[in-house]
């Protein structure tokens, strides 16, 4: 089984061009399961793999080690994967997985900031210093695309194109997308480009457009520890995480107009069904907003 397993992830790896993470994930789980199958079952091979073993260790799961629906749809769509490679590489006659449903998920709203409460947390970083010029360029920017942190700090020099006001990324899959970025955001990435980064840079030659103190690409724990910190000084309650202007990103697009298939394009979401979670997030802010104020709400 783990040499299959090894077959399969360099398959994800050559063809279809997976992330390291997304691969130590496809790894972990199918582990996992070769292991529960050859101890518990006592299979030997691939070949042996029946439906019921498939259930019986989603049951496991659910039942032995309380994983949620999530987390397990998640470990069947690996063995999915999976066993369909096996059966394209004429190593299985029988998907067994092919027939399992994939476990009700309940998919909660994602949380956002109003518009006022990202004016407050974008307005945050406060007086002078390359530091002070560098959060705030990263807050806007953040924002102004609704990258996601890990896209914002490897964003390269080569990725901006200031001429048009854009820039490109690199987003899950390896895929490439054009984002917009306002002119606001433009400006204060400039001024932190001409000015705070030429200071943080010392005499380090490196592409990465955010730097930190030492000269280095910003880390992700890096940036999100300022953003607590800015989001303190912004008198913000409730907990914010760079995900979270993501979601206020997208949501606020949506409330000024923006369609759907934009707002997708923009995210770099390979499913528009993804995307349309802000749609219910619209249509409950629009509810309350009726409760609140409508004479018989």
């Amino acid at each position: 089984m783990n040499d299959l397993i090894d077959r399969f992830l360099n398959f994800l790896t050559v063809e279809k061009g997976l992330s390291p993470n997304t691969l130590s994930a496809y790894g972990r789980d199918l582990t996992n399961y070769a292991d529960y199958l050859e101890g518990q079952c006592h299979l030997s091979g691939a070949a042996e793999i029946q439906q019921t073993h498939v259930i019986e260790y989603l049951t496991f799961l659910q039942k032995k080690k309380a994983i949620s629906p999530r987390s397990r749809a998640r470990v069947l769509s690996s063995i999915r994967g999976f066993h369909r490679f096996l059966v394209k590489e004429n190593l299985l006659i029988v998907d067994p997985s092919a027939l399992i449903e994939t476990p009700k998920i309940y998919q909660p709203l994602p949380k956002l900031l109003s518009q006022s409460e990202v004016e407050s947390l974008l307005t945050a970083p406060q007086g002078s210093g390359p530091a002070v010029q560098r959060d705030r360029a990263m807050l806007e920017v953040l924002y102004a695309t609704g990258m996601r942190v890990s896209e914002l700090v490897n964003l390269k020099l080569s990725d901006i194109k200031a001429d048009v006001g854009c820039i490109t990324t690199l987003g899950k899959g390896a895929k490439q997308r054009l984002i917009p970025l306002g002119e606001v955001a433009l400006e204060f990435l400039l001024d932190y480009l001409h000015e705070g980064r030429l200071i943080l840079k010392k005499d380090n030659k490196i592409d990465f457009v955010f730097l930190n103190r030492h000269g280095l690409n910003m880390s992700r724990q890096g940036f999100w520890k300022n953003l607590r910190a800015y989001a303190l000084k912004a008198s913000i309650s409730k907990p914010v995480y760079p995900h979270i202007l993501r979601h206020s990103f997208a949501t606020h697009l949506l409330e000024n107009g923006a369609d759907l298939r934009s707002v997708q394009s923009m995210l770099g979401h390979a499913d528009i069904s993804t995307t349309q979670i802000y749609t219910h997030v619209l249509q409950e802010r629009l509810k309350k907003i009726h409760t609140q104020f409508h004479p018989r709400g």
